[in-house]
C-alpha cells in the first residue's frame, strides 16, 4: 500500500529549508491526516537524524525526509568573487564579514546513508534526480521514492527511474526551484498536464497552492496529492520568523531571483533582491555560503528589506492558523469546491 494511499487528506507539506520546517510541524501535519516532510537541506547529518527521532515522538503517522542532491553545475568563480565585492560594502554596514564562498554536497552520501540505515517512510529529492542506485537501495528497505521535477521530459525520466511518485513544482512556488538550474518556467496547470501525459506515476502537484479551490484545481487536473508550503508558514507550529510571518501576510509580489543564494528561488520581493538580481551569478551553494553572515544579520535586525522571504505567488491566502486546521479546511473546501463544479456541470449538457 503506498504512503498517499493511506492518507486521510490529500495535503502535503512541502519540506521548507532555513527552519519553517520543524519537527513540529512535520508531526503535526502528519497527524492530521496529511503528510509533513522534513528538510534536510543545509543541516548536519546528527541533526536530521534527531528531527526524525523528534517526529517519530509526535506521531506514529507517515512523513518524509527531503534531500538536496548536489548540484553538478560549473560554477563562474570570477562572477562570484564580483558579487563579493559588491555586497562586501553592506556586509560592513552590519558589522559582518561576507563568507567564504565554497562548494560542497550538503553531505549528501551521509544523509542518503543515514536514512538507509534508518529507514523512514518517504524520501524526496530536489535539485534534479537521484541515481537508480539511490532509488533501488531505499525502495528496498521499504522506502517510497519522490522526485521533484520543473519540466515535462524530467518527469518521465524520473518514472523510469523506478520512483514512487513524482512531485510537479509549477513556477508559482514559494523557494527553490526544486529541478535542474536552467529548466523552464512552467506554470503549475500545464506542467501538471504535460507530466500527467508522460508519466505513470502519482503526480503530486506543487507550485501557489494555499487553499481549497486551487487543491480542487490540480485534482481535477490528474494530481494525486497537493503539495503546499506557503500555507503553512503563519502556523504556529512553524519555523518562520515574526518578520517573515509579516511578510507573508502581505500582499507585496514575489519574484524568482538568485540574489540570495545563487539559485533561483521565489520570495516576497525587497530592496536587496531589487538591488542586486540582475547581476547576481548562478553558483550554489557558494553564493549561499557568501551571502549568509549578511542575511543572518538582517534577520537579527528584523530588516526585511535585506532577508530572504521564500513565499510563492498566492501568499496573502495564507491564514494563521494551526497546521491541523490548514490540513482539515483546505481539504474540506477542496471537496466543496469540487462538488459546486459537479453540480454547475449537471447544467452544461
Amino acid at each position: 500500500m503506498s504512503v498517499l494511499s493511506t492518507l486521510r487528506h490529500p495535503i502535503i507539506a512541502a519540506p521548507m529549508a532555513g527552519g519553517p520546517s520543524t519537527p513540529t510541524l512535520v508531526a503535526a501535519v502528519s497527524a492530521a491526516g496529511g503528510l509533513g516532510f522534513l528538510a534536510a537541506g543545509m543541516i548536519d547529518t546528527g541533526r536530521l537524524l534527531a528531527d526524525v527521532a523528534e517526529v517519530r515522538a509526535g506521531t506514529d503517522r507517515p512523513f518524509g525526509v527531503n534531500l538536496f542532491l548536489p548540484d553538478p553545475g560549473d560554477v563562474d568563480e570570477a562572477a562570484v568573487r564580483a558579487y563579493a565585492e559588491r555586497l562586501a560594502p553592506q556586509a560592513a554596514q552590519r558589522g559582518v564579514r561576507l563568507g567564504e564562498p565554497v562548494g560542497g554536497d550538503d553531505a549528501y552520501p551521509e544523509k542518503l546513508a543515514a536514512l538507509l540505515a534508518d529507514p523512514v517512510p518517504v524520501v524526496s529529492f530536489v535539485f534534479g534526480l537521484p541515481d537508480r542506485a539511490a532509488v533501488t537501495a531505499l525502495r528496498e528497505r521499504g522506502t517510497e521514492v519522490w522526485a521533484t521535477v520543473t519540466r515535462p521530459d524530467a518527469a518521465s525520466a524520473a518514472a523510469d527511474l523506478g520512483v514512487d511518485a513524482v512531485v510537479v513544482q509549477g513556477t508559482e512556488a514559494g523557494g527553490h526551484r526544486g529541478g535542474l538550474p536552467d529548466d523552464d518556467d512552467y506554470g503549475l496547470l500545464p506542467l501538471l498536464r504535460l507530466a500527467a501525459a508522460r508519466c505513470d506515476r502519482p503526480l503530486v502537484a506543487a507550485g501557489g497552492l494555499v487553499d481549497g479551490p486551487s487543491v480542487a484545481a490540480v485534482l481535477a487536473a490528474g494530481a494525486a496529492a497537493a503539495q503546499l508550503g506557503t500555507a503553512f508558514l503563519r502556523c504556529p507550529e512553524a519555523g518562520s520568523s515574526p518578520m517573515h510571518r509579516a511578510a507573508v501576510a502581505s500582499t507585496a509580489p514575489t519574484a524568482l531571483t538568485r540574489a540570495f543564494t545563487g539559485k533561483r528561488a521565489r520570495g516576497v520581493a525587497n530592496d536587496f533582491l531589487r538591488q542586486h538580481d540582475a547581476v547576481a551569478p548562478s553558483g550554489y551553494p557558494q553564493v549561499l555560503h557568501l551571502t549568509r553572515p549578511l542575511l543572518a544579520a538582517a534577520r537579527r535586525d528584523a530588516d526585511a528589506s535585506v532577508a530572504n522571504l521564500w513565499a510563492g505567488q498566492a501568499h496573502p491566502l495564507a491564514r494563521d492558523v494551526s497546521a491541523a486546521q490548514v490540513v482539515a479546511e483546505v481539504s474540506a473546501d477542496a471537496r466543496a469546491a469540487l462538488a459546486t463544479v459537479v453540480e454547475r456541470s449537471s447544467r452544461w449538457g
